[in-house]
């Protein structure tokens, strides 16, 4: 009788610790192998390394994704800024290199992603006496945001952004060709208060015209030289222009003349051009600039991430 009991209690631990499991399991979609391959192609790093926390332990992965997000942000922003403005950068930057981890299928940090990044030794060198500061302001600020993103249809966001606007932000096609639903032109007005933001400089029309003929032969000479028939999206920024005989970007008359964005005047003052930039940078997604004004008269982190990724929602990696 004794050894009946036994053989009944050991196939109740057996059914416990190895059938029920199994059926579980089953029930879930399969072993883990599968639901981590399914995973990296449906969605990506949240249930990928959900899946193999064994192997690539995801505590000390996060530790580094938010280590780097404090550098970044060290690096992208003023620390001087709002709270709230260094906390939308924040999610910016985190949820940017989440995306590229993605793309890439990398369960590691990227730092070459096209965020700037600034280690302890280029903080202290940049704040100076300030360091101690502005380190534990901008660690603390993260920390609020730790392993928060944006998302659009559950995916990451290209979480794009730059320095100052020309007043108005600019859909993601007028700059780089492709409709992207969340990165459409928005107001941001509180750029034109930003240092800088008009600025003048002039070059001389041979300087113009070699930089210029590096995307073909120009037609005509540099005293010849002019600019015309210029087109601009609704948000101001250069779409078309006729340099000599050929015509080109706002964009790419930027890139070659190192300009601080394609939102510019230009007029010939002899044998120089006089431009006039509004603006510095590609003017799509978050304005840093933009995001402290709107921090300055009140808003959230979210509301400012939402004011300028249309659309979007948030979420946790982890």
């Amino acid at each position: 009788m004794r050894k009946k009991i036994i053989w009944i209690v050991l196939g109740y631990l057996c059914l416990a610790t190895i059938g029920i499991p199994l059926l579980v399991t089953m029930a879930m979609g399969g072993f883990q192998q599968q639901h981590m391959q399914e995973a990296k192609v449906l969605y990506g790093l949240q249930d990928y390394m959900q899946a193999e926390q064994k192997k690539t332990k995801p505590q000390k992965a996060n530790h580094a994704l938010e280590a780097y997000v404090v550098g970044v942000v060290a690096a992208e922003m003023p620390a001087s800024f709002p709270d709230e403005a260094l906390k939308a950068q924040a999610v910016a930057a985190r949820t940017y290199q989440v995306r590229k981890m993605e793309e890439t299928g990398s369960t590691k940090v990227l730092y070459d992603v096209g965020q700037a990044y600034a280690d302890e030794a280029a903080q202290r060198k940049k704040w100076g006496q300030q360091y101690e500061t502005y380190a534990k302001k901008i660690k603390q600020l993260v920390a609020e945001t730790e392993s928060e993103i944006m998302v659009y249809e559950g995916e990451p966001i290209l979480a794009v952004f730059h320095a100052q606007s020309c007043g108005k932000t600019e859909n993601s096609e007028n700059v780089w060709v492709q409709k992207i639903p969340y990165l459409k032109s928005v107001d941001s007005r509180g750029d034109l208060q930003a240092p800088d933001n008009s600025v003048t400089v002039t070059k001389s029309a041979k300087a113009v015209k070699q930089a210029l003929s590096s995307y073909g032969d120009i037609g005509v000479s540099a005293e010849a030289l002019s600019f015309d028939n210029i087109k601009r999206s609704p948000a101001g920024y250069i779409q078309q222009v006729t340099v000599g005989s050929k015509t080109l970007t706002g964009l790419q008359v930027r890139q070659a003349l190192g300009l601080r964005s394609a939102d510019f005047t230009v007029d010939r003052n002899g044998d120089d051009f006089v431009f006039t930039t509004k603006g510095y940078g590609h003017g799509a997604g978050m304005s840093q600039y933009g995001a402290k004004a709107l921090a300055d008269e009140g808003m959230t982190y979210h509301a400012i991430l939402q004011h300028y990724y249309t659309g979007i929602s948030f979420d946790h990696i982890v």
